[in-house]
């Protein structure tokens, strides 16, 4: 049977929660045991898809077509493993799971009710999850007290007594604030944090103090004292250099000790040599490479995590710091591209939803061209290649994408009537197709051309698989006029055009895919670590 390790927060959002299970879960994988991610959202939506990035930061996509919290891009980065849609689970499938199933007559005639029914499908769906699995670790988004996130407390207590539980641990991760003028750490949030989950039925086995500041021994004593658990249960979570710090640093302090005791583990002990030898090559790299990062989300940068991510770890493989010049590509279209990009060393033009900014994305891309520096062109920002070359090589002033303008005379990326979506099916999408359940979503097979840059950077691979998520689609009408001129198709997937390159530019790469999901500290994206080298190259 499986064990259980659910992760709460208190006092307030933006702790780390996500950090803390995905760090926790390092240790317990590289101990040797098989470790389950799971992440539960208390928010209405059926699944952030809809969302905008500016409220809910990125939407991260899984192998099997999720679109899931951004928390499973941080399990898959730390633990080096794909994760499914069972990993990520929300309010609003909760509730339209008991209301589908009341509807076709599932309960037979009962009154239905937040206890037993809405929580009874939040613990088995928890139990799917933990399927074949030595752990399970649960991160329960928002905070403790939120209304919403009342059932999900309910189902995690009653878990404590299910008897096809093997075992549950509970951390809860907390802030201590440091008072400046007092000049003193306070532990009363903290107190009543752990009083208000006790009001529930939960008594935390372990606190995660994240502070600015170290904690005394004296501090540690009665913090442990006033919440009932062992002093060797209060873990300091200091503000860090690099989140990949993070698991290295619980180690030190022995926070599985604990957790083997109470799971009844036996000794285990985590090989994080190499682990902890990327982490330094974070903080302290030899060299240094800058990219242009052309984006138009650039008031929440978490809109952009996997990207940004992905980048930090192709850094430590190379030991340089890869340096991010942010820009928006809205600035572009008032300043001009060379202005913004003249000291980057490559270009990077990331995807995104919208016809704002757009503009300035293919200015980007021209200069990056033009002035042959190393250009990623990532799911927009491969459509827009199409649309640069078209308009300035090919002399279609006109063209397109019919995203931005449906009576182009020159569609350079389209929208298709049908596909087969990632299961094999058909699905039918048109202009006016519901936002939700319309993208190409997942994981999806592309046929590399011997000789190019992608099959280069995949060293020699034929067949890769990436991720996508997206509406539109490269046009294959333009491809031979595309091609005459110098732009080569050099991927493909089910005769999709995924990917493009220029010839005689050294390094000029659009794929339609999002490399920056299949990226990991310990295993970076191909793609992705290819165009650092090349940046890397150009300085």
């Amino acid at each position: 049977m499986t064990k259980y390790i659910f992760v709460t927060g208190g006092v307030l959002s933006s702790l780390g929660k996500g950090i803390t299970a995905a760090s926790v879960g390092t240790l317990l994988k590289h101990s040797g045991l098989d470790i389950g991610m799971l992440k539960i959202d208390p928010y209405i939506n059926v699944d952030p898809g809809t969302m905008s990035p500016l409220e809910h930061g990125e939407v991260f996509v899984t192998k099997d077509g999720a679109e899931t919290d951004l928390d499973i891009g941080n399990y898959e980065r730390f633990l080096d493993s794909s994760y499914l849609k069972s990993s990520n689970f929300t309010t609003g499938q909760v509730y339209s799971s008991v209301i589908e199933r009341e509807r076709a007559g599932g309960y037979l005639g009962q009154t239905i009710q937040v206890v037993p029914h809405i929580v009874g499908e939040i613990v088995k769906r928890i139990k799917e999850a933990g399927e074949g699995h030595d752990i399970l670790v649960v991160e329960l988004g928002g905070t403790v007290g939120d209304i919403e996130g009342l059932p999900f407390m309910e189902a995690i207590r009653q878990m404590k007594h299910d008897d096809e539980v093997e075992g549950t641990f509970f951390i809860h991760v907390t802030l201590i604030p440091y008072i400046k003028a007092a000049g003193e750490l306070k532990s009363k949030p903290t107190q009543h944090s752990v009083q208000e989950l006790r009001r529930i039925g939960i008594t935390p086995q372990m606190i995660i103090a994240r502070s600015e500041n170290g904690l005394p021994k004296a501090f540690k004593k009665k913090l442990a004292m006033s919440c009932d658990v062992a002093q060797d249960s209060v873990i300091e979570a200091l503000d860090a250099k690099t989140i990949y710090s993070i698991p290295v640093t619980f180690l030190r302090q022995n926070i599985l000790k604990p957790i083997a005791k109470e799971l009844e583990l036996g000794d285990i002990n985590p090989d994080m040599e190499e682990w902890d030898t990327l982490v330094k090559k974070i903080v302290q790299p030899q060299g240094k490479t800058i990219v242009g990062f052309v984006g138009k989300y650039l008031e929440l940068k978490e809109a952009y995590k996997s990207l940004t991510e992905s980048l930090i770890h192709c850094g430590a493989h190379l030991d340089t710091r890869v340096e991010i010049a942010w820009i928006d590509s809205e600035e572009i279209e008032e300043k001009g591209a060379e202005a913004l990009l003249a000291d980057c060393d490559s270009v990077l033009v990331a995807g995104g939803f919208g016809s704002r900014g757009v503009e300035g994305k293919i200015l980007a891309i021209e200069y990056a061209r033009v002035n042959k520096v190393p250009y990623l062109g990532i799911c927009l920002g491969m459509q827009l290649t199409l649309v640069e070359y078209a308009r300035n090589v090919l002399g279609l002033e006109d063209a397109n994408s019919i995203e931005f303008d449906e009576n182009t005379p020159h569609p350079m990326v389209y929208l298709i009537d049908n596909f087969l979506d990632q299961s094999g099916g058909q699905q039918l999408r048109t202009h006016k197709s519901p936002m939700g359940g319309t993208l190409r979503l997942g994981e999806y097979p592309c046929d590399t051309k011997e000789g190019s840059i992608i099959r280069e950077a995949y060293n020699g691979q034929e067949t890769i698989l990436e991720r996508h998520r997206h509406r539109y689609e490269a046009n294959p009408t333009y491809r031979e006029a595309l091609e005459k001129a110098g732009m080569i198709v050099t991927g493909e997937s089910n005769g999709l055009i995924e990917t493009v390159e220029i010839e005689g530019h050294p390094w000029f790469l659009g794929v339609q895919f999002h490399p920056e999901f299949t990226s990991r500290l310990q295993t970076p994206n191909a793609a992705i670590l290819a165009f650092v080298k090349a940046s890397i190259a150009a300085e």
